[in-house]
């Protein structure tokens, strides 16, 4: 049964999402890579092609996240700005937040931050093996006792990306679950032109700001 009440036969052909093989990078060629991108499913979607799927979601502004049964959205503001620093979905699973950031016409910008990241997080001592999924590279860390997962997937003008934290005993169900949520994932990136990286304003429904306004109040 998916997370979201209802699964999607598994696709097959063009279609057809390839296992993740936890192989260095450095083996996979720039041809395998774009090879892997062109098997992707279709989803997550531009708000341009977003579907009527009945999904339920939580409108963001920039991206709209599914909500799957039993979750929880936890809302992390700026203590600073007073804004919104990222919105997470919380699973049995782990944490999971989404967010959408400008990028090229030409695309490619997630080769480039997953290739960042990497560096990033062996030079603070995690443990990082770097794959292939759905959506070409995935990026699997250990931190402590938190397993992280990343996926990052091209879009028209814009990257999203998705990562995972949680429990090293969910570390085996944690990237299907990130992955379900990204590809379900709608994004509204605007029209206005936006310096490449620049992440995407993210806005609280009315609901939520106004609870979290009485909290705070």
């Amino acid at each position: 049964m998916g997370i979201f009440g209802r699964k999607r036969a598994k696709p097959t052909g063009r279609h057809a999402a390839p296992e993740v093989d936890e192989r260095p990078v450095a083996e996979d060629t720039d041809d395998e890579i774009e090879a892997q991108l062109s098997e992707t499913s279709d989803g997550p979607f531009d708000l341009a092609d977003a579907p009527e799927d009945g999904i339920p979601r939580i409108d963001l502004g920039s991206v709209k996240v599914p909500v799957p049964d039993g979750s929880q959205v936890q809302v992390e503001m700026d203590p600073e700005s007073g804004g919104v620093r990222a919105v997470h979905v919380v699973t049995e699973q782990g944490q999971i937040t989404v967010s959408g950031y400008a990028a090229p016409r030409s695309g490619g910008l997630w080769k480039d931050v997953s290739t960042e990241l990497t560096e990033q997080l062996r030079a603070d001592g995690a443990k990082v093996s770097v794959g292939m999924g759905e959506w070409g590279l995935e990026l699997s860390a250990i931190v402590g006792d938190v397993a992280l997962r990343f996926v990052g997937v091209d879009g028209p003008r814009w990257m999203l990306r998705g990562v995972i934290a949680g429990p090293q005993s969910q570390a085996s169900q944690a990237p299907a679950v990130l992955r379900e949520i990204v590809r379900h994932t709608i994004v509204d990136r605007g029209d206005a032109p936006m310096p490449v990286r620049t992440p995407l304003t993210i806005t609280l429904p009315d609901a939520v700001a106004q609870h979290i306004a009485e909290q705070q109040g």
